[in-house]
């Protein structure tokens, strides 16, 4: 089999795939650093999934590379979604297939009895392994940020909500006291979203982030504020 993404033979037989080779088949939009710490966050553990090695860079100075499971970097390239992530997943599984078809050629006759209990344990190995990776996907989707498109929405959105108050309003405000407007619609959307910014924001929550926008109306203690700077707060009477 050709190589397509560089792997190698660990001490104890196991075969490990280069995790930087890996990043760069897959031509993610990410630095290698920042994109395999972010992948490790999907439940992948130091020593069991994946093994830093020390290196050297072009430049002579250090730096560290990893060694992956092929179990991880067949779910690694799962979680990309795309022909490149499928190019690759396929390729270690076709990996995996050669590797078996070895292995048999040298394993002695087994009885029926050890037939049977050899395809149930890798019956179950395979139950825990899909297992495993419908849970990190779940969580994957639970947690995914917002899309460029949804946070683009969610932002005017806000503003749309703070200049239409103004305007129905017929208010004629400061910058500081806009600055009290946008704060405050700022931080109730935090706020019913669990987060601390917004965009921190995840998927899951967006139709929640636009109810709150909708229904947005500024707090009793921002309305004072607002009536306390300099000039006063101008509006149509009976407001």
């Amino acid at each position: 089999m050709n190589e397509l993404i560089k792997t190698f033979k660990q001490d104890d037989g196991t075969v490990a795939v280069d995790a930087r080779d890996l990043h760069d088949f897959l031509e993610v939009g990410k630095d290698f650093s920042n994109w395999f710490k972010g992948m490790i966050e999907y439940g992948f553990t130091e020593g069991q999934d994946f093994t830093p090695i020390s290196a050297k860079s072009r430049g002579g100075r250090p730096r560290i590379e990893y060694a992956m499971t092929l179990d991880m970097a067949k779910e690694l390239s799962m979680i990309q979604r795309t022909p490149k992530g499928k190019q690759a997943r396929e390729y270690f599984i076709a990996m995996e297939k050669q590797a078996k078809r070895q292995a048999q050629q040298v394993v002695l006759p087994m009885t029926p009895e050890e037939k049977l209990l050899l395809v149930m344990e890798n019956a179950n190995r395979a139950n825990k392994r899909l297992t495993g990776v419908e849970e990190r996907m779940d969580d994957f989707e639970q947690n995914r940020r917002l899309e460029s498109g949804d946070y683009t929405a969610v932002s005017h959105g806000v503003s749309k909500a703070v200049r239409e108050y103004i305007q129905d309003r017929h208010l004629q405000l400061t910058k500081e006291q806009r600055s009290a407007l946008y704060k405050d619609i700022n931080g109730g959307l935090n706020q019913v979203c669990g987060v601390r910014a917004r965009i921190q924001i995840k998927a899951k929550d967006f139709d929640k982030a636009m109810r709150f926008i909708d229904d947005w109306q500024p707090s009793t203690a921002t309305k004072m504020m607002m009536q306390q700077t300099e000039l006063p707060l101008a509006g149509v009477a009976g407001d």
